[in-house]
């Protein structure tokens, strides 16, 4: 009986470690995948922040006629230019920084030209 406690015992300490080693590859990949959903997250969150301060912006340029000195009211994103009849706004940094071309632009990749 000694012995085959011994050797049940020998088996799940080889079976545990085996799990052990191999959720560190699965922990890895996850690190990985994590870190993908997260870059794409604040992409998708500027973008959203860009439609909001596109909105304003439009709104200022409907009660003053110009989108100079337009004010963005704290929405996290910069207005990088903005004249009579256009302006550009731009929000995040590196990877995720993206801008709107206004009017009528869509958030797109990189700063505004």
């Amino acid at each position: 009986m000694g012995r085959a406690a011994g050797i049940v015992s020998l088996v799940l300490g080889t079976l545990v470690i085996g799990l052990l080693m191999t959720s560190q590859r699965w922990r890895a990949s996850d690190r990985r995948s994590a870190a993908a959903e997260i870059t794409q997250a604040r992409q998708t969150a500027d973008g959203v922040k860009l439609q909001q301060a596109a909105f304003a912006v439009e709104q200022f340029h409907a009660l003053n006629g110009t989108y100079t000195a337009s004010s963005l009211g704290g929405l996290g994103v910069r207005l990088a230019r903005a004249d009579a009849s256009s302006y550009c706004l731009e929000s995040g940094t590196g990877a995720t920084l993206a801008h709107v071309a206004g009017p009528g632009g869509s958030p797109a990749p990189g700063a505004c030209q």
